[in-house]
């Protein structure tokens, strides 16, 4: 933590650590996907009013084939100082050249969840067998087309041989919170990372897969290549990985990986 605040400008590291305004107030344009977006809304203003900075943000998935993908959006030279999403996908765009090499930062993790309709009853999935048993007598399943539902369609479901069996009552939803598709009462279950189902309103969080199957998502940000503002960009992901922004990225369903762990 202290080499990458060492990077940063003596202006924007004092507005960052201690409210000073920067002599500089930049727009910083920021691309993010919705696993870290609930903890993100509410850091960026903070940020915002301590450095005076103003931040824009692109929303998009990490992957997939609709147009507010940030792949896509990189891809058609939307302009973006910080990119933030699911580390494998960000570690891509470093390899495709769309982010800068050695810019990655971890930001947090999110477990897997499950949720349901506001006052429906909550499925159990405390267990493999049950999880398994749930899916099966659910009527419908929803869940991302981002890295937790490529990991449910790709490894999960067929590791408990209901791939086929559940087929034609589970979908992928692209691009929008699988929470929204279950408050419309468009699924009975959505599957998700636990922070991006947290922000939804008109649902219930049923619970978290059981550690056998479970797989955390790493959310990093990274510095876009051709990035406007730098150095502004730096000094937003080094707030977002300081001690102050620990407790808000708890509350939204995620362990910190930049401040100190949760004990």
């Amino acid at each position: 933590m202290e080499m990458q605040l060492m990077k940063i400008g003596g202006l924007a590291l004092a507005a960052v650590l201690f409210g000073v305004p920067s002599a500089d107030a930049a727009e910083v344009h920021v691309m993010i996907s919705g696993g870290f977006a609930a903890a993100y809304s509410r850091l960026a203003e903070q940020f915002g009013v301590r450095t005076k900075h103003v931040v824009v943000t692109a929303r998009g998935p990490s992957m997939g084939e609709t147009p507010q993908a940030i792949p896509n959006r990189l891809r058609r030279g939307e302009r973006a100082d910080i990119v933030i999403m699911v580390d494998s996908e960000l570690e891509a765009l470093i390899r495709e050249g769309k982010v800068l090499a050695g810019s990655k930062v971890d930001l947090a993790r999110a477990d897997i969840g499950a949720a349901v309709r506001a006052g429906a009853p909550k499925p159990d999935i405390s267990t493999v067998e049950a999880f398994k048993r749930a899916l099966l007598e659910a009527r419908s399943i929803a869940y991302s087309d981002s890295a937790s539902g490529v990991y449910l369609a790709t490894v999960v479901f067929p590791r408990l041989g209901i791939a086929d069996e559940i087929k034609h009552k589970s979908r992928m939803i692209p691009a929008d919170p699988v929470g929204t598709v279950v408050a419309r009462g468009e699924a009975e279950i959505g599957l998700q990372t636990l922070s991006a189902l947290i922000p939804v309103s008109g649902i219930d969080i049923a619970g978290i897969l059981p550690a056998e199957i479970q797989k955390a998502t790493v959310f990093s940000a990274g510095i876009a290549t051709g990035a406007k503002e730098p150095e502004a960009a730096r000094a937003l992901i080094a707030f977002l990985t300081s001690s102050a922004a620990a407790p808000v990225i708890r509350e939204t369903g995620m362990e910190p990986l930049g401040g100190p762990k949760a004990r």
